[in-house]
């Protein structure tokens, strides 16, 4: 399980075709000290298994079902990733329960500077709109965010200067794709209605 609070921009430093998965190399000194094998690490949102570790950097081997239900298909060398390793069994949960399981992926459509922040517009496909309100949380690349307006096909995000500066936030362009990942909670409550419904 993870919080959504990023704990480094790292890197893509090699992409490996393997044909019905890719093999990505990453550095991230941060996540990477006292990392082993089988470890989990989440790169934008995504819970990646560690297959390697030398010095600051690991591998993990991507399956095609993640490269299409997610953007880490359109990483290169040199792309810019958030990580976070995840949560320890009683450290404070910073953000909100993060489980690494992409929903789906949005698109960046606007950013609008001000002062102090900047609120970011973001595209919401319409099976996960249901689980999206104002004032709740969602999970975009990794990052745990409060939802500032919540609409049927996008919502809005208000971004301090903090989350600009240390995730890939900072570095999106409009039309850029984003991983998202809706709050678990929502899910099992209509899970749990729906069955509610059945029985009666």
């Amino acid at each position: 399980m993870f919080t959504g609070i990023v704990e480094e921009l790292g890197e893509v430093t090699a992409v490996e075709n393997l044909g019905d998965a890719s093999r990505f190399r990453l550095r991230g000194p941060v996540v990477t000290d006292g990392a082993r094998h089988g470890d989990s690490i989440a790169v934008n949102g995504v819970c990646l298994t560690v297959v390697e570790h030398e010095g600051d950097e690991f591998t993990a081997d991507v399956m095609a079902e993640t490269l299409d239900r997610s953007s880490l298909g359109a990483l290169t060398v040199g792309s810019r990733v958030n990580l976070e390793r995840p949560t320890a069994v009683g450290a404070r949960l910073g953000g909100h329960i993060v489980q690494g399981h992409v929903d789906g992926t949005g698109e960046l459509l606007t950013r609008t500077p001000s002062d102090h922040w900047e609120i970011v517009k973001i595209s919401l496909p319409a099976h996960l709109a249901r689980y999206v309100v104002e004032k709740g949380s969602i999970t975009v690349d990794g990052i745990s965010l409060t939802v500032v307006e919540a609409g049927a096909d996008h919502f809005t995000v208000s971004l301090i200067p903090t989350t600009l500066a240390l995730t890939t936030l900072g570095l999106k362009k409009p039309g850029d794709p984003v991983n998202l990942e809706v709050d678990i909670i929502a899910k099992y409550v209509e899970r749990l209605l729906a069955g509610q419904g059945a029985t009666r």
